[in-house]
């Protein structure tokens, strides 16, 4: 096999970190054009480190890693599992997000560590003591902890972790209540912004909150995620390009207003309630400084 360019590494490193990757992702991975980009992943296809992953007429055009391209860039992730149908927007946005987070669009971080990740290091960790996911109390299949893993983890510049939420379709309370009570008791998350399509949604996270008393410790903010022609995939993945270092401002993630969500979130914890009243709604500009070099470990 041909040796691994500079683009070969970085678009199969992003693949590892998610279920699925666009053409327009890459694109805006590697600021250049859509064609560019398509003869890139059709590149990696045509030596078995990407796969068509398409499973219906939603999903055409998206690519997974193999475990050939995982052992290509030395990844200990396994093989992502097929996006099934109800998860293919949330998949495709979530790899949105990580690329503004990477482009400094929530603020100068140290890390972005993606659930892939954190599943991955829980399943090989020796201690349970110290995991990743947050813990929901009650006992697992296997007799392990029951886990529930964040879609990202920003570690900021300033120490705290910021977990985000792409909060696409609907909970059940019952069972919103019980993540965000397990993450009220995880001393290691500072503070968690949801990311919601629709104001029902938010407004069914800003009261699980309230009732639960953490308040203080969660933001919710809208991201809107259309659907395009492949047209206008066109299209975005230029403006993608043109607006290189400032990913959000693609068409897919209006990602903007959660930089204020994150940077506030910091201090969460130690303000307490009394101090948070009115933080559920964060919001600000996007700062681009500090994060374009990021690093994807824990």
């Amino acid at each position: 096999m041909d040796a691994l360019s500079d683009h070969d590494w970085r678009t199969l490193e992003f693949a590892a970190e998610h279920r699925l990757v666009l053409a327009t992702h890459v694109a805006a991975l590697l600021g250049v054009w859509l064609p560019a980009a398509e003869a890139q992943v059709q590149s990696l296809l045509d030596r078995g480190l990407l796969r068509d992953a398409r499973r219906s007429e939603q999903a055409l055009g998206c690519e997974q890693i193999t475990r050939a391209g995982l052992n290509a860039v030395g990844s200990t992730l396994p093989a992502p599992r097929p996006s099934a149908a109800g998860t293919y927007q949330h998949d495709v946005g979530l790899a949105w997000l990580w690329l503004a987070a990477r482009a400094g669009a929530f603020g100068p971080l140290t890390a972005i560590v993606s659930e892939r990740q954190m599943r991955s290091e829980d399943g090989r960790a020796e201690q349970r003591q110290n995991l990743l996911g947050v813990r929901l109390g009650g006992v697992g299949p296997g007799g392990r902890d029951r886990l529930h893993y964040p879609d990202l983890v920003l570690h900021t510049a300033a120490g705290h972790r910021v977990a985000l939420e792409l909060e696409l379709t609907p909970k059940p309370s019952a069972r919103l209540e019980k993540i965000l009570a397990g993450y009220a008791a995880d001393r290691d998350v500072d503070a968690i912004v949801y990311l919601v399509d629709k104001p029902a949604r938010g407004l069914a996270v800003t009261k699980s909150a309230a009732r639960l008393g953490i308040s203080h410790l969660v933001h919710v903010q809208r991201v809107s995620f259309a659907a395009r022609r492949p047209a206008d995939r066109v299209r975005a993945a230029e403006r993608a390009r043109g607006a290189a270092g400032t990913v959000h401002r693609n068409p897919r993630s209006d990602a903007v207003g959660v930089a204020g969500a994150v940077r506030g979130a910091g201090a969460a914890r130690g303000a307490g309630a009394a101090h948070g009243a009115g933080a559920g709604n964060g919001a600000g500009t996007a700062r681009g400084a500090g994060a374009g070099d990021a690093e994807r470990s824990r």
